[in-house]
């Protein structure tokens, strides 16, 4: 009996990824949606106001959660919700939180910058985009943990040289 081997290559892992979900007051606060259909519905039958408030609670949440951008690096490029860019054209990024993030949420993003900022996540990254071509002069987004991020993005970089 012959036995065959099929060498299969791992699926690269991405070398970071984190989805920036709302924060638990913005899920606390949605589910206010589910008193208010269940008093919609409660001449016609009290059960089914209770299963209807539940149900769109729950569809309303797991939507909320399921549109959320995602930050990846992978296969030499980082993803920012829908966009993405190959690292090769990123400068060096930086990870910013407290006073310095506010700074680069608010004065001091410039009008050419790209972003994706996130009510109740305070850090931020902030990387300048090299390509001459692109009308975009830098990515600010925000990520609950800019170390990672950042050393995701030279690890990608350094790969890429």
């Amino acid at each position: 009996m012959r036995v065959m081997h099929i060498a299969t290559a791992p699926a690269p892992a991405a070398a970071y990824r984190e989805r920036l979900s709302p924060s638990l007051w913005t899920l606390l606060s949605a589910a206010v949606v589910a008193p208010m259909v269940a008093l919609v519905f409660v001449p016609l039958n009290s059960v089914v106001a209770l299963l209807a408030g539940v149900a769109v609670a729950v569809a309303f949440i797991g939507l909320l959660v399921a549109t959320s951008p995602v930050v990846a690096v992978r296969d030499g490029e980082l993803f920012v919700g829908r966009a993405h860019i190959p690292v090769g054209l990123l400068g060096d990024p930086v990870g910013l939180s407290g006073e310095d993030a506010r700074a680069a949420r608010g004065p001091e993003l410039s009008g050419t910058a790209w972003h994706v900022l996130r009510g109740g996540i305070d850090p931020v990254v902030r990387v300048a985009v090299l390509d001459e071509g692109d009308p975009v002069s830098e990515w600010v987004f925000s990520t609950r943990t800019p170390e990672r991020v950042v050393a995701a993005i030279r690890r990608a970089q350094a790969g890429a040289r």
